[in-house]
């Protein structure tokens, strides 16, 4: 058998109003925060290297003649097919991955503004950050790292 419990006198019903957040508790859900906007950006860096390889392929692809046979990777299997086939393929998931960097991008503005306000509420310092340096720069560094170190080879022989 069920048993309730009537709520505090107080009358708030949900945990422990935000004033009353330890120091531990606030440094927690701000790292948390800092993390989801990392994975964001990680995330975001694999999609373009994505776009990036369809790209080069799809550029490569255009040069040869469209009867002629290709191999695709499709989750883990390789097919064979033309190239009329595989190309209109190609092109429509570069316009989906593209589709998707955008919406990854406003997902790590908005994720930024969220951080940007829990600093405020929560008066907030980074260590090592100057006042004036905007929240963004570091998520903006480290994409630029990995964009540079993200250059692969296509190699392209006759079949």
């Amino acid at each position: 058998m069920a048993t309730l419990v009537a709520p505090p006198a107080g009358g708030s019903t949900g945990g422990k109003p935000k004033e009353k957040k330890s120091q531990e508790e606030i440094a927690a859900e701000f790292q948390q925060l800092r993390n989801q906007q990392r994975n964001l950006v990680n995330n975001l860096n694999t999609i373009e290297m994505d776009l990036k390889e369809h790209k080069t392929v799809i550029d490569t692809l255009k040069t040869v003649e469209s009867s002629r046979k290709c191999f695709r990777l499709i989750g883990g299997v390789l097919v064979e097919q033309t190239v009329e086939v595989v190309l209109p393929q190609l092109e429509l998931n570069k316009a989906q991955l593209e589709k998707l960097i955008e919406e990854g991008k406003e997902q790590i503005t908005k994720k930024g503004l969220e951080i940007n306000q829990f600093k405020d509420e929560h008066n907030i310092k980074v260590r090592g950050q100057e006042p004036s340096q905007p929240a963004g720069s570091e998520k903006e560094e480290n994409a630029a790292d990995e964009k540079s170190s993200g250059n692969r080879n296509v190699l392209v022989g006759n079949l």
